[in-house]
């Protein structure tokens, strides 16, 4: 995966987008209503993080991740939840801006 740079006066700094990817799967799992990350690929359901893309331009991060949500819940506020604390959180660690937020409800599921 590729790096992201914050450059400043005094030097620059990188951030692999694997730890990018590894933030919002954590911070996702802490959602209310999220039941777990939908990897798209056989290799992202052995990673935790398999459901998250991180991608970026001048503008700032590009963050698409693929969710289960819990049966009976709004899908439309718990990807509005996830998509403000998401942003708000990648901001806060990296210190890079976040220009997108993109959240796929792949699937519901009755949790026990």
């Amino acid at each position: 995966m590729p790096e992201l740079t914050i450059e400043s006066a005094r030097g620059a700094v990188s951030i692999a987008a694997e730890l990018v990817a590894q933030i919002v799967a954590e911070e996702a799992a802490r959602c209310y209503g999220v039941v777990s990350l939908a990897p798209r690929s056989r290799v992202g359901r052995l990673l935790r993080r398999g459901g998250v893309l991180v991608g970026g331009d001048v503008e700032g991060l590009r963050l698409e991740l693929h969710v289960v949500v819990e049966y009976g819940l709004n899908l439309a506020e718990v990807a509005a939840t996830v998509r403000s604390r998401i942003a708000y959180e990648v901001e806060r660690v990296t210190g890079l801006p976040v220009a997108s937020v993109e959240v796929v409800v792949e699937d519901v599921r009755v949790t026990v």
